[in-house]
């Protein structure tokens, strides 16, 4: 059997370096082709030295020499840049690319893999938030399939199989609540950063731990969902659910409900995404229902968690909306990590981002481009005002 070449764009991230524990359990199924990281070289060097992918990058170019160094000895190119990941996506021995970075900059790499003809397994969000019709759109011209990684939308995908025929009356995305579930807005005004990182279901990458915190990420999956399954936002809910056992719904025209269900493991949906349409046997970790007499539902607090309303906001806006929501956020985020900006002004700059970028209803991908980087500008500068 031929193993399925796979490129993991973002190997040192939490979904990346997950990705490759399932290949090294399926290693008579998968080869790692290209691996990518941006800043973490010293993980990328021992990931070459185990896997040894014919393609590695270091995207920051001061590394460069370190990386290519350490592995001069082994039969692996060594590139750097960000330029550098839109070339080796297209390499003729890739056939799945793995986008595990984090934010708008796995956008441009993607819309290279498509173009290439080669299948994505999606872990990075930002691209279908910031372009989610031009992806989508490219994705149906060249034939190629976007698999869900994230355990939200691959719980949805996988209650979707077998179901092509069948009216999809709404999905429903399960959310955890984030470690201030309950909490007021006074409470929000004076959490710090610890506080913020501390998520009680799943191990997570900062910038995506924080948007769990603000339930923007939950707001993000909303949008892509609507690009992932062609449904318009009305029919997208978004219902808490603390134990984070079941990862999502679909109801269908006859009132039925489908659930996923499983612990709180992303090696799942990665290994799903991966190995599509065959179930890899694996051995993690199994539910057992007596460990979780109850499981609870809430709706969502969306007068303290705005960030949820925002992303809905854009979403029915369309064009470039959910471009400038996406920047303003990332922005945001960093600079509540960097204790900048307290929690609550999260909001207050992609509020304020919102009113101010120029609307664009049939945004080009050039425009999607200048959108962002107009976007960073003004929230860095209005951010700079506030401290």
């Amino acid at each position: 059997m031929n193993k399925k070449g796979i490129a993991i764009l973002g190997s040192t991230g939490s979904i990346g370096t997950q990705a490759l524990e399932v290949i090294r359990a399926n290693s008579s199924s998968f080869s790692v082709e290209v691996l990518t990281a941006r800043s973490n070289a010293e993980l990328l060097i021992r990931q070459a030295i185990e896997f040894r992918p014919k393609e590695v990058v270091i995207t920051t170019q001061s590394l460069y020499n370190q990386v290519a160094g350490a592995l001069r000895n082994l039969p692996i190119k060594i590139y750097a840049g960000d330029e550098a990941l839109g070339d080796v996506v297209q390499s003729g021995s890739v056939d799945m690319v793995l986008t595990a970075m984090v934010g708008y900059s796995g956008l441009l790499p993607t819309i290279k893999a498509i173009g290439a003809g080669k299948d994505i397994a999606l872990a990075n969000k930002e691209t279908l938030v910031v372009a989610g019709e031009l992806v989508t759109s490219l994705a149906r011209e060249n034939g190629v399939h976007i698999f869900p990684v994230d355990s939200e939308h691959s719980a949805i995908f996988q209650c979707l199989a077998g179901e092509a025929d069948n009216r999809i009356e709404k999905i429903i995305l399960t959310a955890s609540g984030g470690p201030f579930r309950g909490k007021d807005r006074a409470f929000l005004a004076g959490v710090t950063r610890q506080q913020a990182l501390r998520h009680p279901n799943w191990s997570m990458g900062a910038k995506i731990t924080i948007d769990s915190a603000t339930l923007m990420n939950k707001g993000l999956e909303v949008i892509e969902a609507k690009w992932l399954f062609d449904l318009e936002p009305s029919r997208i809910d978004v219902i808490v659910h603390p134990q984070s056992i079941i990862h999502s719904m679909v109801q269908f025209g006859d009132g039925s409900i489908k659930a996923q269900m499983g612990l709180p493991d992303m090696k799942l949906p990665i290994q799903y995404a991966l190995g599509y349409p065959k179930r890899l046997q694996s051995d993690f970790p199994r539910f057992d229902f007596s460990n979780y007499p109850s499981l609870t539902f809430e709706k969502p607090d969306l007068e303290t968690f705005r960030n949820l309303v925002l992303a809905y906001e854009a979403l029915e806006k369309g064009g470039n909306a959910a471009c400038v929501v996406n920047a303003a956020n990332e922005i945001a985020v960093e600079a509540f990590l960097q204790e900048k900006i307290g929690f609550l002004e999260i909001s207050d700059v992609i509020i304020d981002s919102v009113a101010k970028i120029k609307f664009i209803k049939k945004p080009s991908f050039q425009d999607y481009v200048e959108t962002d980087q107009e976007t960073r500008r003004f929230a860095t500068n209005m951010i700079q005002v506030r401290i």
